[in-house]
């Protein structure tokens, strides 16, 4: 069975809160996460900069933490294509 298009292949975060994210159908997209960050009590640790930076992938999406992680169709909706 084949990913669905919005599956994380690969992160990199980024300064200002934001993420380059490719994703399993050859998009790559830029991901502004303040607005999540300002929003949402759960990804408030992530304003401690160094703990932004340590946005990897894992499970098709993008992880922080053991306890935060943020859907990959987000990503994909919200991100603005960069190629």
């Amino acid at each position: 069975m084949d990913n669905p298009e919005w599956t994380v292949v690969k992160v990199t975060p980024q300064g200002n809160y934001t993420l380059v994210v490719e994703f399993s159908d050859g998009s790559i997209k830029k991901v502004d996460m303040s607005p999540v960050i300002e929003k949402d009590a759960v990804f408030a640790p992530l304003k401690n900069t160094p703990l932004f930076m340590t946005a990897k992938e894992q499970y098709g999406t993008v992880v922080w933490t053991d306890k935060i992680d943020i859907a990959p169709e987000y990503l994909y909706e919200h991100g603005v294509d960069i190629k």
